[in-house]
């Protein structure tokens, strides 16, 4: 089964799709009655992204670089609204602090390729376009040189593959390549109240999923079962996504087990992941058992959500990145489950937007002050190897007074809903 990072790549322009489930009959009262929300979404705009595309060349000044370099990926979505994969044939978008944009794509690709540039922002940038035995890099190369930057600074987003950014150098050996991070972080860790809106809409339906699923589920189920529940239910929402159930020992591992596992009576099981509404994603984690906890799993639980809420309360605008990872940990550490890294063995959240996992982290060495507008995972956790694990997670959002959850923490883990 792919994963939900690989989901979030391969799967990011099916997202805008209609989903409905072929018919309702079949399906547990409470995904059933579950409804669309797809009318809710208001769909990113040209004018948004040619505000981004304003801020990004601020930035490129700011940073000296005279060229962004966008391969297939989340960010030339960002600033462009081209949806692009990534594979072994160049597709790029080349955007100059000055001057007209262009792009270097595969000759057969161009009718696709125009049909998105048209309706973004974009439209009037060149496309130089390459047969299949010709190189992408040298035709690049001349692109730069069209452009006036075949000497300067070209800033290359993070995750562009490396043949990609070796190869160019190779073509173009006069041009300085610098990460272009700067520019793409600082563009997209600040979100707008579009963006905060899209992702309000996520993290809703992904509650409203995991909410009904929960209620459609017995013991005796496997994990795999419950999957095909979130699938079903997100069908009924109109959203692409997906979630892990892990259960009892597997818990205790952050990211799960590929063994079969069966959900039973009183077994901790964390369900974990999210969807994707216009781009933007959505990350949640709930606890539960079925019928009634252990005492012990109800402890874990409680000191857990006192983790959350120290991590939430501990994020403002100006506090750096690792204190908001102090906070929780201490709270961990000092029921019992430290020291440090033991049982609570990873960051207590991740930045979120348009990538599941994106700047900033909030983990200790990261002094980036916080800002308004930045969004993250809040997510604490204990791993009892051999036992079970407890993970609560929910989204946040900086405001200029602190941070708000886009979704209301877990009141107990046998009422993971209230």
């Amino acid at each position: 089964m792919p994963t939900r990072r690989h989901f979030l790549q391969s799967a990011a322009a099916l997202s805008a799709l209609p989903l409905a489930a072929e018919s309702t009959a079949n399906l547990p009262p409470s995904i059933a009655a579950l409804k669309s929300m797809r009318a809710q979404v208001r769909p990113i705009t040209t004018s948004e992204r040619e505000q981004r595309l304003e801020r990004a060349r601020q930035l490129m000044r700011e940073n000296k670089i005279e060229a962004l370099f966008l391969a297939g990926g989340t960010s030339m979505n960002y600033f462009t609204g081209v949806r692009w994969g990534n594979s072994e044939r160049l597709f790029a978008t080349v955007v100059p602090v000055s001057g007209k944009s262009f792009c270097i794509c595969p000759s057969f690709e161009e009718g696709r390729a125009r049909e998105q540039l048209n309706s973004g922002p974009l439209e009037s940038a060149d496309v130089l376009t390459w047969h299949e035995d010709e190189s992408p890099y040298r035709l690049l190369a001349v692109g730069l040189q069209n452009a006036k930057i075949s000497t300067g600074t070209l800033g290359i987003e993070e995750r562009t593959p490396f043949v990609f950014a070796d190869s160019l150098a190779q073509a173009s050996p006069g041009v300085k390549i610098v990460s272009a991070t700067p520019v793409t972080a600082g563009c997209r860790r600040i979100k707008s109240e579009h963006e905060l809106e899209l992702m309000k809409i996520a993290n809703s339906a992904t509650l409203s999923v995991y909410e009904a699923v929960f209620h459609a589920l017995t013991p005796g189920m496997t994990a795999q079962q419950a999957s095909s529940f979130i699938t079903d239910a997100y069908a009924q929402v109109g959203f692409r996504g997906e979630a892990s159930f892990e259960v009892g020992a597997a818990s205790a591992l952050p990211h799960g087990s590929v063994a079969p596992q069966v959900i039973r009576e009183g077994t901790p099981v964390i369900v974990d992941d999210g969807c994707t509404v216009d781009g933007y994603q959505s990350d949640i984690s709930r606890t539960f058992v079925l019928g009634k906890a252990s005492d012990r799993a109800k402890h874990v639980f409680d000191i857990i959500h006192q983790a959350q809420r120290a991590a939430l309360d501990a994020a403002r605008p100006g506090v750096p990145c690792q204190a908001v990872d102090a906070a929780a940990r201490k709270v961990i550490a000092d029921a019992g489950f430290g020291p440090d890294y033991k049982f609570f063995s990873h960051r207590v959240g991740h930045g979120i937007g348009m990538d599941g996992h994106e700047w900033p982290y909030l983990v200790r060495g990261n002094n980036l002050p916080l800002a308004a507008g930045m969004t993250f995972s809040d997510e604490p956790g204990i791993y009892i190897p051999g036992e079970f694990g407890v993970r609560l997670e929910d989204d946040m959002y900086i405001t200029p007074d602190g941070a708000k959850l886009f979704t209301p923490q877990s009141p107990s883990i046998e009422q993971p809903f209230g």
